[in-house]
């Protein structure tokens, strides 16, 4: 089934494609809805109060169906049924759209049957096609929890953060990132993210204000020692000076071990980090003890910095361990 676009923002697909796209609805009080008020047709005219507002209660799925149309007549009576025995979680309001087309059109319908859940006034999720009644009822209890799907909506955001991060499009991230942060407040992944994508936004005092707000417990995530360590050296960097001075100096004096450590600072900054790597190690060779082990442990800072996984933090962790232990 193929993903519909709407033009409030959110996109729509299978439920078994579980692109949910907000972060929930309040749950409703089955006891206070009757069976009667449970299944409605709507117009145009009818729509903002018989599903924005209705909403706000609870979600409301709207079966979006035409006389016409062969699947949308398997699709009712199941839907019906499914919402019936839902007891009062969803409501059920039906649209035919050769009498009403404009909110169809509004939605970017192109094909029916189309089901569109909507909660807190948005849409959330949604289906196409008659799908049997299991599918149905499984759509049923995920936009009807408690947390209107939030977790899966939440980790869906910050997925797709995670690819703009990797596509190097740190604004468009952090925006996501705030998003969620929009909805929870203190979600460590969304904060230590949003932290990241403002220093390489050039952001450093936001980035850091914006990780202070990481709860005690979670400081040591690896996301967010990553984002630490990513602000303390950019804030190191920003001291340092001049690359090609520093250059100049080893030239002159290749054991010239602080010029070649703040040299080392410079490139990690400039994204070289297999040469910040070797200029390191290097002074770990010819000088272990040079400023109280600091070669070693600025190491050890950019691995926090880039990443376990990063290949630069891999092959330098192997030939950092071939220099301790050969």
């Amino acid at each position: 089934m193929s993903k519909i676009d709407n033009p409030f923002g959110a996109s729509y697909g299978s439920p078994a494609g579980a692109q949910t796209v907000s972060f929930g609805a309040s749950a409703p009080d089955a006891a206070a809805t009757g069976a009667g008020d449970l299944i409605r047709e709507t117009t145009t005219a009818g729509f903002s109060r018989d599903v924005i507002a209705e909403s706000k209660a609870q979600p409301v799925l709207v079966d979006f169906w035409a006389p016409w149309c062969g699947p949308c007549k398997q699709l009712t009576p199941i839907l019906e049924k499914a919402v019936r025995a839902a007891s009062g979680r969803v409501k059920l309001v039906k649209m035919n759209i050769d009498d009403h087309p404009a909110i169809a059109g509004q939605l970017g319908i192109q094909s029916i049957p189309a089901v569109i859940a909507f909660a807190d006034g948005k849409p959330v999720d949604g289906f196409m096609g008659a799908l049997p009644e299991s599918k149905v009822t499984e759509f049923i209890d995920r936009v009807a929890s408690p947390d209107g799907g939030k977790d899966a909506a939440i980790q869906s955001a910050l997925d797709a953060a995670a690819q703009s991060v990797e596509a190097g499009r740190h604004g468009e991230a952090a925006q996501i990132y705030s998003a969620v942060l929009g909805q929870v407040p203190d979600q460590v992944t969304a904060l230590a993210g949003l932290a990241s994508c403002l220093l390489e936004l050039g952001e450093v005092e936001q980035a850091r204000a914006t990780l202070a707000k990481v709860l005690p417990a979670a400081r040591e995530n690896a996301s967010v020692r990553a984002a630490e360590a990513k602000i303390t050296l950019a804030e190191q960097v920003a001291k340092l000076g001049d690359p090609v001075a520093l250059q100049t100096r080893l030239q002159a004096d290749p054991a010239d071990h602080q010029a070649r450590y703040d040299l080392a600072m410079i490139l990690n900054a400039m994204g070289q980090r297999d040469e910040a790597a070797d200029h390191l190690l290097a002074i770990m060779k010819a000088d272990r003890a040079w400023n109280d082990d600091g070669a070693r442990k600025q190491l050890l800072q950019f691995f926090d910095a880039w990443g376990p996984t990063d290949e630069a933090s891999v092959t330098a962790r192997r030939k950092l361990s071939s220099l301790l232990f050969a």
